[in-house]
């Protein structure tokens, strides 16, 4: 009896590790993830300190951004990565995308007949109606998504229909938001985290009205806003002359540009890129 007694906390350590064992595959799962760093950040009272922790050399710290029209944006990345988002079958100038992202709302955001030299389709939306789910790493890049709600467009009433695809790469934070048909909710604003550099569709009437999209831009407080998806110039001068109060308005000659955690700029800026 004494010798049972004597084992009794070995057993009690055993049948713990058992009981916890399931537990401790799930963390393991969680911890393969990656993380974050956007919303890593976002939870920190400094969350640009965090870049000086590692000093890396310039060219690694660019990221390469070229409007290559509509919803499109191609996203160039120094460890050699190429992105194309919203892809409808054309990725700009260059080489095939290594990634592309697609969203369902209207045909001119998505594709049926990706190139088949892509190795990441990552579509906006799910099988049979489920949340579409991205935690994709490629090279230098972090890419992952959060899902909104759609109404109306090619498809239909449809709960997470749409998907802000956030890249994380560089230090930076980059947010396309996609057809964005609503303003965000608290959940999908604290999955979002920080963003630097927002593409945003404004074109006031097949995804939101200017004024509730500019409400969105307000809260996300990203350094450097990209309109997308105008419908012509009356409607991208209509949004850029709603953003004049709260934001510094930039024309660029060019369609691509080049930014770093290092080279935002210190007043929140709309930067629009030729190409509409």
């Amino acid at each position: 009896m004494g010798g049972v007694i004597d084992r009794l906390p070995t057993l009690l350590v055993v049948l713990f590790a058992i009981a916890v064992m399931p537990a401790a595959a799930s963390a393991q799962s969680e911890v393969d993830e990656p993380i974050s760093q956007c919303l890593a950040v976002a939870q920190t009272p400094a969350p640009f300190r965090l870049a000086s922790l590692s000093p890396v050399a310039l060219a690694r710290d660019e990221v390469s951004i070229t409007f290559v029209g509509h919803a499109t944006f191609r996203i160039e990345t120094a460890g050699g990565i190429v992105i194309a988002t919203d892809y409808s079958g054309n990725h700009g100038q260059g080489r095939v995308p290594d990634v592309v992202t697609m969203n369902r709302a209207h045909i001119t955001h998505f594709t049926e007949t990706p190139d088949p030299r892509i190795d990441h389709v990552l579509r906006g939306w799910g099988p049979q109606g489920t949340p579409a789910r991205h935690r994709l790493k490629v090279e230098d890049v972090y890419i992952r998504n959060v899902t909104t709600d759609i109404r109306g467009g090619d498809v239909g009433r449809m709960e997470d229909g749409n998907s802000i695809f956030i890249f994380e790469v560089a230090g930076l934070c980059i947010g396309h938001l996609g057809h964005l048909h609503h303003e965000l909710t608290p959940s999908q604003r604290a999955k979002i985290g920080r963003l630097d550099v927002i593409f945003v569709p404004v074109d006031g009437s097949f995804t939101m009205s200017q004024a509730a999209m500019i409400n969105v831009l307000q809260e996300l407080r990203a350094s450097v806003v990209i309109p997308m998806h105008a419908f012509g110039a009356y409607n991208l001068q209509r949004f850029v002359q709603g953003m004049r109060d709260d934001f510094r308005v930039e024309f660029r000659d060019s369609a691509t540009m080049t930014v770093s955690l290092a080279t935002l700029p210190d007043t929140p800026s709309v930067i629009v890129l030729p190409g509409f």
